[in-house]
């Protein structure tokens, strides 16, 4: 594998991964965050650079907060998969990958350490002023793949990302004890609730009828923007949060 040039003054190492290609001629106005959901970083390095896993990121952050490269930023890494967002339906070509070592759901989602969050953001902020990426194209890998992918969880601390300039929050209205809308709903309620799911971004279809996508859906908003509670109902707290969320988005 050949080395290249690292493209932040925050990598530590190269660490080339083979899994990479072109961007079929889109320039990246996202960055992606995910967890490796595997049990130590070694591991996960290792798939993220087996020509077999067909799998890859820019960037790699380790616990310790040490930042690796692993694909140029200039060619198309496969972290993606099968996504949307705002319209793109090929986030691969149209974002920056960042894989964060936590072992995620499936090893007991434990807490990021600071110092590791401490490179998140900064890498963020370096990506971001370099390639004039706005604050709500910094995006799970849960947002963009509902139902498929919730990393990087619901333990994820994006109210400090935000409280640094990375990324969009605002604070979660607080859970009460309303009647939600849920599955099999159908109506004028629901269909505002799509419509501003997708005005932020997120792909569902404004049918009027709360179907298994739309409960996805309200699931990675809330892993996201209010992850006190992550059931796919669209509660008071839920709207609220969303309707804050868009009213404070810049347009």
């Amino acid at each position: 594998m050949n080395l290249f040039d690292p493209d932040s003054a925050l990598v530590r190492e190269v660490h080339p991964s083979p899994n990479h290609a072109a961007r079929r001629g889109k320039t990246a106005d996202s960055i992606v965050l995910h967890y490796t959901g595997m049990i130590s970083g070694t591991e996960a390095l290792a798939r993220l650079c087996d020509p077999a896993s067909e799998v890859s990121a820019h960037y790699f952050i380790a616990e310790e907060g040490s930042v690796l490269q692993l694909v140029p930023e200039a060619r198309r890494a496969w972290h993606a998969g099968q996504s949307y967002w705002a319209g793109e339906t090929d986030m691969n070509s149209g974002s920056i990958g960042i894989e964060i070592q936590n072992g995620g759901h499936a090893f007991g989602a434990t807490a990021y350490p600071e110092a590791q969050i401490e490179a998140v953001i900064a890498l963020c902020r370096d990506i971001a002023r370099r390639g004039a990426i706005a604050p709500h194209r910094i995006l799970a890998h849960s947002d963009i793949a509902p139902g498929r992918k919730i990393d990087p969880g619901e333990y994820f601390p994006w109210d400090k990302l935000a409280a640094a300039d990375v990324g969009r929050y605002v604070r979660p209205h607080p859970i009460g004890h309303d009647v939600p809308l849920s599955p099999g709903a159908t109506g004028a309620k629901v269909k505002t609730l799509q419509e501003m799911l997708a005005a932020y971004g997120y792909g569902v279809e404004a049918s009027g009828i709360y179907d298994a996508k739309t409960e996805q859906v309200v699931a990675a908003f809330q892993r996201h923007f209010r992850p006190a509670r992550v059931d796919g109902n669209a509660d008071r707290s839920t709207l609220e949060t969303l309707r804050d969320l868009l009213t404070a988005q810049p347009r």
